[in-house]
């Protein structure tokens, strides 16, 4: 009978992160990648069962790894963009059997509405119209997540500080004990403004500085380390937290 290597095959990958996080060459490496590719539109090159997501490879995988992990009911979305990201997230769902996406924009194409719509797993996509911080999505937002025992939020629509943080001020309070809150493109905060891309957020106007602010105002989140340090090339580092249980 052959050994069942699980745990310690476990324990490697994770002594493995550990050396990746303390590889200070690699991590150059991975930030300069980042850089460059990002020059070139790299997270936009990437669909999810036939639609856009635009977020760099290794999120993708890791936003996956976060939904099987703790089975949420319900997964909140600020920022459909072209919806990808929105189906990814129903994916895991429909294959745990359970759950549903709600995803906001401030401003739902026409067309990307359609497609999103128009896919075969729209039954677990709920698309909901206006700003994020307003009383009537935040108050749907809320009633939803009355009705289920699990909720997970995802982060990824204006990036300036005060939306981010006013975001996660009324938001993160959805997140149930032992679920995920993702803070999308924090690494904003590492990174000057590209030039090929008209924003302004940057250096001290970015999630990563919303993040860091919140995070000083409560105590009940935390890091996953492993997915933290795994990741190398990431829009997010640091954007990957739990709730405490």
């Amino acid at each position: 009978m052959s050994h069942d290597d699980r745990k310690e095959f476990e324990a490697a990958r994770r002594e493995s992160a550990e050396r990746m996080r303390a590889d200070e060459h690699l991590r150059s490496l991975a930030h300069e990648l980042y850089r460059d590719a990002d020059a070139h539109d790299w997270p936009y090159q990437w669909s999810w069962l036939g639609l856009p997501v635009i977020q760099m490879p290794p999120d993708i995988v890791a936003l996956q790894e976060a939904i099987w992990a703790a089975r949420p009911q319900l997964v909140i979305e600020t920022g459909v963009a072209r919806g990808g990201s929105l189906v990814l997230s129903a994916t895991v769902l429909e294959i745990l059997g359970e759950g549903e996406v709600l995803g906001i924009d401030v401003d739902i194409r026409a067309h990307n509405r359609a497609a999103i719509e128009a896919h075969p797993l729209a039954r677990r996509i709920t698309l909901l119209e206006g700003d994020s911080l307003g009383e009537a999505v935040t108050g749907e937002a809320r009633s939803r997540a009355e009705t289920v025992e699990r909720v997970m939020v995802i982060l990824d629509s204006d990036h300036s500080h005060d939306h981010v943080l006013g975001e996660l001020r009324a938001y993160g309070p959805l997140v149930t004990p032992g679920q995920y809150l993702v803070v999308a493109d924090t690494a904003l905060e590492e990174h000057p403004a590209p030039a090929h891309r008209a924003r302004s957020w940057g250096t001290g106007n970015s999630p990563g500085s919303a993040l860091r602010a919140w995070l000083a105002e409560r105590d009940d989140f935390e890091v996953d380390e492993f997915l933290d340090a795994k990741l190398l090339v990431t829009a997010s580092p640091g954007g990957y937290l739990r709730r405490r249980a």
